[in-house]
């Protein structure tokens, strides 16, 4: 009885209202799809200049529509069919949507024969988050969502990513070597092999889980994995959008639709996962050293202030239509 009113304490602490979940992904959604909300200039006087205006904007919008239209359909049957419908499926809401740009990524390289723009550093460090945080979640619970989504299918979600990143780098390394643009792919060239650039950001995120991290799941190995995971994951984006500034400086910034895509929804996930461990803070703070809670909050309001550019001018261009072009005056500079 001890134990049920134990359980019962910290779900009510750690799980708000469904009303406050539902909200959240209602308003992210907005987002998601404004490129079919913020595109009328002007109401239309006319049913005639309705239909006009409709035949523009769809046809316009087309493959902007279909992608995240079934996205949403997807998340909506995912949260209908496996979720409990309580604030913790965010976590797993986060995870599906790295998921599906993952999956967006092996689709572009696959059905184009192509690498061209993909940084196989970011996958590296991706592939290692994804391990370390299955490292920690396989064997405990602190950190998965308290909804059905955390009996197994979180876990499923980041398998199945880690399954993706995994075949990217694969196709980069062997079949789709000729097309990799390792001349732009240059974060980390600096005294050692460009092959091991990742190591300036895997390394220290290592060292840094090793000394401040949580202790949800009491167990050192465990807790040390999933700090990781959430620190790697903040930072590795990094050689991407740095290989982004590369090719806009050497040929213009134009970035393939698919890539943009995927760069998108994993950098947004982490705004439903700030949003989760925002309402959990206390917890962290109370399983842990004074700094780990604020930590972690600070690596994913870190990962969310480098993608901040890119968010704009993603929506921007998906907005209007337009394929996305990084302004070269933002994405200068030298090697790092």
């Amino acid at each position: 009885m001890a134990h049920d009113e134990t359980k019962t304490t910290v779900e009510q602490r750690l799980v708000p209202t469904c009303e406050s979940y539902s909200n959240t992904i209602v308003q992210s959604h907005r987002v998601l799809i404004s490129s079919a909300m913020s595109i009328f200039p002007s109401p239309p006087v006319s049913i005639e200049e309705t239909k006009s205006l409709l035949k523009t904007t769809f046809s316009q919008h087309t493959h902007n529509i279909a992608l995240w239209g079934g996205f949403l359909t997807a998340s909506l049957l995912v949260y209908f069919f496996f979720s409990s419908g309580d604030f913790s499926f965010l976590l797993t809401y986060a995870a599906f949507m790295r998921c599906f740009g993952l999956g967006l990524l092996n689709f572009k390289m696959i059905s184009g024969k192509s690498a061209s723009g993909v940084s196989i550093k970011t996958l590296e460090l991706y592939f290692v988050v994804f391990v370390a945080r299955l490292c920690a979640i396989m064997r405990h619970q602190g950190y998965l969502p308290y909804d059905k989504t955390g009996d197994w299918f979180y876990h499923f979600v980041e398998m199945i990513s880690s399954v993706f990143a995994g075949v990217a780098i694969f196709l980069i390394f062997y079949p789709l070597i000729s097309t990799y643009g390792e001349k732009y792919d240059k974060f980390g060239n600096f005294h050692i092999p460009n092959q091991l650039g990742a190591l300036y950001l895997l390394v220290p995120c290592i060292a840094l889980a090793v000394l401040i991290h949580p202790s949800l799941n009491h167990d050192w190995f465990s807790d040390v994995c999933w700090t990781l995971s959430m620190y790697l994951e903040s930072v590795a984006i990094f050689p991407q959008l740095f290989m982004f500034q590369k090719q806009a400086s050497s040929e213009g910034g134009v970035v393939e639709a698919l890539i943009g895509h995927t760069v998108f929804a994993l950098g947004f996930s982490r705004v439903f996962e700030l949003i989760f461990w925002i309402s959990s803070f206390k917890e962290l703070m109370l399983h842990g050293n004074s700094f780990s809670g604020w930590l972690v909050l600070l690596c994913q309001l870190l990962h969310l202030g480098l993608m901040s550019d890119f968010f704009y001018i993603y929506i921007k261009s998906v907005t209007a239509g337009t394929p996305m072009e990084l302004p070269k005056s933002i994405y200068t500079g030298a090697d790092v």
